[in-house]
């Protein structure tokens, strides 16, 4: 398997589509390998990471929340609760509503997913100072407030 490093080459690394498509790779790849160990998928952290800090919201939530399509949503949800990792109970004022829970186990499994993916941004992110890390971060999400909307993700397009 042939590795590859990047070029430095300002003519060919100009546009930011390119080098974030090449710094998610990398990432993405990591990540998902760090995860196996935890029989997490990278859309599996991404939704028990939103669960954390959601206590409770419904799968609609979630899935505006994320970005995700309804079909999908489900799908993700059934898996972390076949994993023991979360759980559906009807919301206590609205039995229409199904409320998304995190279990114990899925607080135990995400604190060490969180370490993991922190991880494996350190290594990708190497070449960067805490500072600038900071201000990386805050620059895309700026970016990403500010993108023009896109359709919800599915599971269709892989994670």
């Amino acid at each position: 398997e042939m590795v590859t490093s990047p070029t430095t080459d300002d003519a060919v690394s100009e546009f930011a589509g390119q080098l974030l498509f090449r710094l998610w790779r990398v990432s993405h790849t990591r990540t998902a390998e760090a995860f196996e160990s935890l029989g997490l998928t990278t859309a599996l952290f991404a939704l028990l990471n939103v669960l954390g800090t959601h206590e409770g919201a419904i799968q609609q939530e979630l899935g505006a929340a994320m970005g995700i399509d309804p079909s999908t949503m489900v799908s993700l949800i059934d898996q972390l609760e076949a994993a023991g990792l979360a759980k559906r109970r009807p919301r206590p004022t609205d039995r229409r509503a199904r409320e998304v829970l995190i279990t114990p186990k899925g607080r135990r499994t995400l604190r060490r997913a969180r370490e993991l993916a922190e991880e494996v941004e350190g290594d990708v992110l190497q070449g960067l100072s805490h500072a600038e890390r900071r201000q990386l971060i805050t620059l895309l999400r700026k970016a990403l407030v500010a993108a023009p909307p896109q359709p919800p993700w599915s599971s269709e397009e892989a994670d």
